[in-house]
């Protein structure tokens, strides 16, 4: 149940924030369904590991290879799919954390909480990085098919 709670909110934030951030309405339920297969690849590892990176890995490694797929097959920049998929993976409470208790002169706690905060953009961006070298390999089998398909119909 946990699960397909997960995806519906996560669907829905991910779609608030693409209107937010003026994404075109024909990248909206397809960010939507992407951002939303990242946060139940999130919710799935969590459990498995301890550690923060591999949860924020494998969801960012999910959301960078169906977000370039969704980028071929509705003609955008990837980037557009990219930016609302993040809003649920996007560590705030630790940064909010990470402020308070500089700003309070906490500075062992402000500095943790700062390194967890780099160690999960590190995670991300790893994760993307991964994702679009991969489908850079993939991607002129992918444009094929498409336009395969598209001469069919």
């Amino acid at each position: 149940m946990e699960l397909v709670l997960g995806f519906i909110f996560s669907f829905l934030s991910t779609l608030g924030f693409g209107v937010i951030t003026n994404v075109p309405r024909r990248v909206l339920i397809p960010a939507g369904i992407t951002g939303a297969f990242g946060w139940t690849v999130y919710l799935l590892t969590e459990p498995l590991t301890t550690s923060i990176i591999l949860p924020n890995l494998l969801a960012a490694l999910i959301i960078g290879l169906l977000g370039n797929i969704n980028a071929v097959f509705i003609k955008v920049p990837v980037n557009l799919i990219y930016i609302p998929c993040l809003v649920s993976l996007v560590p705030g409470v630790v940064i909010y954390a990470s402020l308070k208790d500089f700003t309070l002169g906490y500075y062992n706690a402000a500095g943790h909480n700062l390194i967890k905060t780099l160690t999960v953009a590190l995670a991300l961006d790893l994760g993307f990085a991964i994702a679009e070298s991969l489908f850079k390999k993939c991607r002129h089998i992918i444009s094929k098919n498409r336009i395969k398909r598209k001469g069919n119909l």
